[in-house]
């Protein structure tokens, strides 16, 4: 049995490096690029099942197959994903937990697009915009505009009058978020 879980915190999540946690189960699937993906409450209420791209429960679509991570922060997927599903391996049928196989940074098939910097979601990139408790809020409601994010503060362009550092995360590639109040 392989479980979806669905961890687009865990990916961006720069204070803590966890987020929320939603799967669902399906048969053993090759994922590839342009794969579609839509909701399955059946084992979990945020789970997600693969779909035939037009299928009219399909929600999102596969930008980029990646191999499965431990540890999610240490994904990373290219701008404009919205959602990040951690596809797991479990044994003894439980939906719940399992080893990671495949991480698919999929795309909303809909015009509502987080993951777009300065949305507000999906992973955070150059561009984004994090409130000073380092969590990502979308610049038109405020905060402070990403500009670089590097393992220290010291690393920062000379720019950024407002650095954040954040403790270490495993496999997180940055420990700083290089940020400007302007």
């Amino acid at each position: 049995m392989l479980t979806l879980v669905v961890g687009g915190a865990a990916a961006c999540g720069p204070s803590d490096g966890g987020g929320s946690s939603k799967g669902g189960s399906h048969e053993a699937k090759d994922w590839k690029v342009g794969d579609c993906a839509g909701p399955d409450t059946s084992e979990s209420k945020d789970g997600f099942q693969p779909l035939d791209c037009d299928d009219p429960k399909a929600t999102i679509k596969a930008l980029e197959v990646k191999d499965g991570e431990i540890f999610a922060g240490a994904v990373e997927c290219p701008a404009g994903t919205d959602e990040i599903i951690s596809v797991k391996v479990s044994f003894g049928g439980s939906s719940g937990g399992g080893l990671p196989s495949k991480t698919i940074c999929g795309r909303n098939l809909s015009d509502d697009h987080p993951g777009d910097a300065g949305a507000g979601g999906g992973q955070l990139v150059v561009g984004d915009c994090v409130s000073d408790e380092a969590k990502e809020v979308a610049c038109a409601t405020g905060g402070n505009k990403v500009l670089a994010l590097t393992k220290t503060a010291e690393e920062c362009p000379a720019a950024a009058d407002n650095p954040i550092e954040l403790f270490p995360s495993p496999g997180r590639p940055y420990d700083a978020i290089c940020t400007s109040k302007a």
